[in-house]
Parts: structure tokens; sequence; C-alpha cells
């Protein structure tokens, strides 16, 4: 018996898609503390995120991690907690679906988009195995991290690529692995952030949070914090801000080792006592909305400043389904699938799918 994933009776003649997979971190199923437990453990487990001896890792999870931070967490997600699930989901969602309208005005039945979770649901695997059933032959897969980490990026291309392992027809695949400096995301992020200052009024600085990493990461070559650079210093060229008026900084920093610096929370305990009574702060590396930047940034570094003795604090939020954001998406698309349109339209044409009709009909019968 076979090993290969393939079909009972596979149809030659059926028409072929381009499916477009859009893969972020994850979440859990609901607030409760098992279902954090299992996502924290399948997350955790990974090793791409947590680059320790995995004997000695699995102890510390298993005796300590695991048994206390479900709790806290689990505490956590329920402040942000939408009535429609998890703020990273429903947003996530939304961006698939626009992206699915857009790509549809332009070209009708061509491609098929969904969304993915590296950890937690809508699994990867299950993802794939819909494109594989709706016979999409060519597979763009977009990692929703727009500056590369071994951490998160590479993590999706091992499971993309795990998965593969078991097909027995394999599609034409491509994953970008960054879109730190694309044109287009910068003037999205401009964009959002100039809406921002004119709804709300603008702080004194603005602050460009990015999720931290180990230094060690970027010792070993992880390039994040050379694209977490780059990202901010076109943001604020585009913005046309002076060098005093915004900072690159990072936040999450778990563990006593060193991180990426500087630190959000630091930083903005020590503003105030700068003459820095007022800032904006938003976090270009995430495409959107979740726990981090809902309950860590917006909430809990307001904290910090305003009893620092800062007097105004402004999260921007992340891009989510922003129109100038599915502008950008669906240019990453048709950048990356523009090669495969004419294969595809070969394949569908009525020639082709006669072709391999009759010729399905002519194994049928000397069989």
């Amino acid at each position: 018996m076979s090993t290969f994933a393939g079909a009972e009776d596979f149809k030659h003649d059926k028409q072929a898609r381009i499916g477009v997979m859009l893969v972020n971190l994850g979440t859990p199923d609901d607030t409760s503390v098992s279902a954090v437990r299992r996502y924290l453990d399948e997350f955790l487990s990974d090793p791409r995120v947590v680059e320790f001896p995995r004997f000695l890792w699995w102890l510390v999870m298993h005796l300590f991690i695991l048994r206390f931070r479900p709790r806290k967490v689990a505490r956590a997600y329920k402040t942000v907690w939408r009535q429609d699930g998890s703020p990273l989901l429903v947003y996530s969602q939304a961006q698939a679906d626009a992206l699915q309208i857009e790509l549809d005005g332009h070209f009708p039945e061509r491609y098929k988009v969904s969304l993915a979770m590296r950890y937690g649901k809508p699994a990867i695997r299950n993802v794939m195995e819909e494109f594989r059933q709706q016979h999409c032959r060519y597979l763009l897969v977009i990692p929703m991290f727009p500056q590369y980490s071994a951490t998160t990026t590479a993590s999706v291309f091992d499971e993309v690529t795990r998965i593969l392992k078991s097909w027995r027809m394999l599609p034409q695949l491509r994953i970008p692995m960054h879109y730190h400096d694309r044109s287009s995301y910068i003037e999205a992020l401009a964009m959002s952030i100039e809406a921002s200052w004119q709804k709300d009024g603008r702080g004194q600085q603005l602050l460009m949070s990015f999720h931290g990493l180990p230094q060690r990461y970027h010792r070993a070559g992880d390039p994040y914090y050379c694209e977490c650079m780059k990202t901010a210093r076109l943001l604020a060229d585009r913005l046309g801000l002076e060098d005093d008026a915004w900072q690159t900084v990072f936040q999450s920093r778990f563990g006593r080792e060193p991180w990426l610096q500087p630190y959000l929370n630091k930083t903005l305990s020590m503003l105030p006592a700068s003459g820095v009574l007022s800032v904006d702060v938003v976090c270009p590396g995430f495409a959107a909305d979740c726990l981090e930047t809902l309950e860590e940034v917006a909430e809990h570094n307001r904290d910090v400043f305003l009893n620092a003795g800062g007097e105004r604090y402004q999260y921007i939020s992340a891009l989510n389904a922003q129109s100038g954001h599915i502008e950008m998406l669906v240019d990453i698309v048709e950048n990356e699938t523009r090669n495969w349109m004419a294969g595809l339209e070969r394949y569908n044409s009525p020639e082709q799918m006669d072709v391999r009709q009759r010729r399905a009909v002519k194994l049928g019968a000397e069989e």
C-alpha cells in the first residue's frame, strides 16, 4: 500500500488552480488554561523557536513552564479575546477573505486563498490537504512575518516541506522569505500611521517596536535584526521624520539571556525624564493584532510609560485588513505567480483537458 497521499481515482481532466496560503503564528482555541497549555506545548516544542538542548528544554518546559505559565497567559488572553474569537485569528481570516475577493476581481477562478496557523488551528497540514483535493498544482505560501527569522519564516518552511514529503504529486512551490523593504509594505505602514496622527494627534516620538530575539541568534547569522532596522529606516524616511523623532525598540524578551536591544519597556520608563511626555508606538513586524500587541504593547507598556511620568501613550494598530495591506498582498501574489499563469492557462485549456481525458479513457480500457 502506498505511503504517498493521492486520490483513489484521480480525474486528470480537473481544472487546476493556484493555492495561496497565508500563514501566521497561531493562537489557542479558547481562553481556557488547557487550550493555552496545548498551544504553548506545540509552540515551545519547535526547535526553531527555542534553540536549546532538547532533553534539557523538555524538562524545563514540563516541570516549570507548562505547569505555571498557561494560567497567566490564559488570563491575558481573556482581556483581549473578542466575541468572535481570537484577535489574531479574526484579523488574519479577514485578510484572507479580502485577498480572495481582490484576486477574484482580477483573475476569476484562478486562485484559492486560505489561512493557516503554524501552531494551532487552522493547521497547515489541513489547509494543504484542501489544496491538494482541489487540484492546486501551484502553491504560494506567504509567511505573514515581514522580517525573516529562523524562528518564524524558517519554521513555516520546515512544516510545509515536511508535509510535502508525503505527497505523490508535488505542486510548484514558492515561499517569499520576507517583505521587510517592499515599497507597498512601507507605504501601507506609513498610510496607517498618518491616518492615526490625523485622527488622534501625534506624539513627540514614534517608537517602532519589534518582537525580540536572543542576541545569540543574531550573532549566529539570523538577519532579523538587520531587516527590522531597515524597515524602521525606510518607514522613517517615508514619513519624513527627523532622527530625534523616532526610535527602534524590541519587546517580549523571555528568560535571563540578553535579547535584542533597546528594550521597549526600559525605553518607555526613561523617556519622561528626558522630556518626552507623549509617544506613539507601532509594531511593524506584526501583520495582525494579537495578544502581544493588544495586551503587552497597547496596555502593559502604556502603564509603564504613564507610571514613569508620561502623559500620552498611543498604540497604532497593526495593518490587519486595511486596504493598503491587502493591496500589498495582491502585489506579492501577482509578482510571485506571474510566470505560473501561462502554465495554468495551458493546463486548463479545453484542448489539453481533452487530451488528458482521452489518455485516461484509453489507459482504463487497456487495463
